[in-house]
């Protein structure tokens, strides 16, 4: 009988030994034979022909009756083939070639089932053809601007540079609850990466257009599955989706001929159980069991636990001992631990198979495959490649630590290339570095733009009065003239219309940086008895003046390369020495622009800034140097693939109110004004810094 907890509680020592006894009996019947290879791969020879073309000559013990279906993998790349009910009579699993651009063949049989896989340097095509007993495979190099169509590529480019594009994109709830979604396309092998970020599936199609139709939000809550949205939009020559999820969820992703197929499941509480049960049981996650033993043997308990599991424990010849153990609902794999702790024994798991042996027996297990892969190694004929970098300095790269002992590098700086010769496995290494590291390093235009308003305003107002003898005037009555006087005139005592005996000086102030002075109106207001006349002469200026400067420095370099641009004036200006003597000095007035970009994983710009708009000012001293007027702003933003952002601003504003006047007769209503001139004042001006970053694509256009 079964209990809910799988308890095996076994009273005396007599039962368990009988019992051991009856698993051992029925464990050591032989399993029924499976059915026998009815053909067999004899031998593997490989031939080089024109055009980089190389054919594989596959011989069997009989003819094929159909031909083998290759499935073609990248990243590395290389080509398969499946045959069932074969198996491998050549005697050995891996055979080296130099032929072309195939590396090596690896021979691997399984049961019944043999694969052949052909290692390749880089992207070929295959053919097949049978010929009597021999499969011909012949191997097509292809070129960077084809693609082949068995080719499933993930997170890679596209080598076929021709634009791919979406026709159209399902949505479809699976048997199980998950959400499939199902995307049409126009290019077979298109280029696809698939990266999970959070909550979010963050899928890119590279070098593929959107239709308008496509540009848009699924919302796909009603399905009843993990995904909740679909968001499909255009970013640069690529096509962003973003798959937003919710809850406990795993994804896979497949692409199938002109489909690409997204997954997204929801995990079980099985899978939840399994792994809140390794937290609370330290790591342990095996159904728990009862062991009652009493000096019995090792591997009488080793026999137990296998029998329990399911699984194959396999016993060196050296496991001995018996042990005294009381175990109470605990988990299978800890109990095997406590078993093998207790007499100094190790285990290494294979698949469903569980090898047990002295830890020191093991560990010189280990030590001497470890030896044999060094003899290998340090036997194995050395090979020499060639590696021509396209994007990076082969100073740039570093190889330290991936070459055997026997290897060597040579860096020709001036045709850029990498020269190595080692064993196949470390080439394949250096080859993997390269192509990961030597990529076209993506580019940023930033444009900064120092936008500075002014707005000012003023207003001067002014009167002078007085009385001036009239002897000798020809106009007995009452006389008005009027003009625009200079500024100097006015100050000096002079008159736009009446005489030069002004009693009362307060004429309105000249504009500052203005050519001329204000206007100014001359009264003769009267002539009293003595033959005096009473002069009046009023003046007013109002100037408002408004102006924008506009500065836009901009500069292109790569990802996470400083850049600067600066142009502007050095001024000279003389410093005293401390023996006397002067030595000609400069200072910089000029306009900068200092960026360092990074373009993050989602095409945002993280840029380290630093802006600055320098001016000569107006000289004090001759022997000081001229001051410089400064607007600069430091700064680090985060901005996306186009957007624009200001970093900095300042906002200054001048109020002035000036009054003069005559005590006591300034302050007469209306009459006052004669008695008193005015003057306000009211400046503004506005900094603004925007700047712009966009990343360029590879032929340096904007994306």
């Amino acid at each position: 009988m079964r209990l809910s907890t799988r308890k095996i509680n076994i009273l005396s020592f007599t039962l368990t030994v009988i019992f051991v006894s009856f698993v051992s009996s029925v464990l050591a019947e032989p399993p029924p034979l499976s059915e026998s290879p009815q053909n067999s791969i004899q031998s593997i020879d490989i031939s080089n022909v024109q055009n980089g073309e190389v054919v594989a000559k596959l011989a069997f013990e009989r003819p094929l009756q159909t031909l083998p279906i290759g499935v073609s993998l990248s990243n590395p790349f290389r080509v398969y083939f499946d045959f069932f009910q074969v198996s491998n009579g050549t005697g050995k699993n891996v055979q080296e070639v130099a032929e072309g651009d195939l590396r090596s063949v690896n021979i691997v049989q399984v049961g019944n089932r043999t694969r052949v896989v052909l290692n390749l340097s880089k992207l070929m095509k295959h053919d097949l053809r049978i010929k009597d007993n021999t499969l011909l495979v012949k191997l097509i190099a292809v070129a960077e601007n084809q693609a082949a169509n068995e080719i499933v590529r993930f997170a890679e480019d596209t080598p076929n540079k021709q634009m791919n594009s979406l026709r159209d994109i399902d949505f479809r709830r699976g048997a199980n609850g998950e959400g499939r979604i199902v995307i049409d396309m126009t290019k077979v092998g298109a280029g696809v990466d698939v990266q999970r970020q959070g909550n979010d599936v963050l899928v890119e199609f590279m070098d593929t257009s959107l239709p308008s139709s496509l540009r848009r939000r699924l919302d796909v809550v009603d399905f009843a599955t993990p995904v909740h949205t679909i968001e499909t939009s255009k970013k640069g020559d690529n096509v962003r989706m973003i798959v937003k999820s919710n809850g406990r969820w795993e994804h896979t992703a497949r692409e199938s001929g002109t489909q690409f197929i997204l997954e997204v499941r929801a995990v079980t509480d099985d899978e939840e159980e399994l792994a809140k049960r390794k937290r609370v049981n330290g790591g342990y996650t095996g159904d728990r069991l009862s062991l009652n033993f009493q000096d019995v043997e090792v591997r009488a308990v080793l026999q137990v636990i296998a029998d329990f599991t399911n699984l194959n424990i396999i016993a060196s010849d050296s496991v001995t001992g018996n042990l005294t153990l009381r175990l109470k609902d605990v988990p299978w794999d800890q109990a095997l631990d406590i078993v093998l702790q207790a007499h100094g024994l190790d285990k290494r798991k294979t698949g469903n198979v569980i090898f047990v042996a002295p830890r020191k027996e093991m560990a010189d297990r280990e030590l001497l495959d470890l030896e044999a892969q060094l003899q290998v190694t340090e036997m194995e004929p050395l090979r020499t490649e060639i590696f021509h970098l396209n994007h990076r300095r082969v100073n740039s790269l570093s190889f330290e630590g991936m070459l055997s002992k026997r290897g060597s590098i040579n860096l020709d700086e001036i045709s850029n290339t990498v020269t190595v010769t080692d064993i196949p496995t470390k080439l394949i290494e250096v080859r993997k570095r390269i192509q990961r590291l030597d990529v076209y390093e993506r580019q940023v235009m930033i444009e900064a733009r120092i936008v500075e308003a002014i707005d000012t305003f003023s207003r001067n107002l002014g009167a002078r009065f007085g009385i001036q003898n009239s002897s000798g005037v020809g106009n007995q009555g009452l006389g008005i003239s009027g003009n625009l006087t200079d500024s100097s005139a006015l100050a000096a005592g002079g008159s736009a219309g009446g005489g030069n005996n002004l009693n009362v000086n307060l004429p309105a102030a000249a504009g500052v940086g203005l050519l001329g002075g204000p206007a100014a109106l001359g009264l003769s207001l009267m002539k009293i008895n003595n033959g005096r006349l009473i002069n009046l002469e009023l003046s007013a200026l109002e100037t408002d003046r408004k102006g924008k400067v506009i500065a836009s420095p901009r500069v292109v370099t790569a990802h996470g390369i400083e850049a600067l641009i600066e142009q502007g004036d050095r001024v000279p200006y003389q410093q005293a020495t401390s023996s006397g003597a002067t030595s000609i000095r400069f200072m910089d007035a000029t306009l900068r622009l200092k960026v360092k970009p990074l373009i993050t994983y989602n095409n945002q710009i993280d840029m380290e800034l630093s802006v600055n708009q320098d001016k000569i000012g107006a000289t004090i001293n001759q022997f000081l140097p001229p001051p410089i007027n400064t607007k600069q702003v430091t700064t680090k933003v985060l901005v996306e693939n186009g957007g624009t952002v200001v970093i900095g601003g300042i906002f200054d504003r001048t109020e002035n109110y000036v009054v003069n006047k005559v005590p006591m007769l300034g302050d007469i209503p209306v009459l006052g004004y004669v008695f008193r001139n005015t003057a306000k004042v009211d400046d503004k001006r506005e900094l603004l810094i925007f700047v712009t970053p966009r990343i360029l694509s590879d032929s340096l256009n904007l994306q």
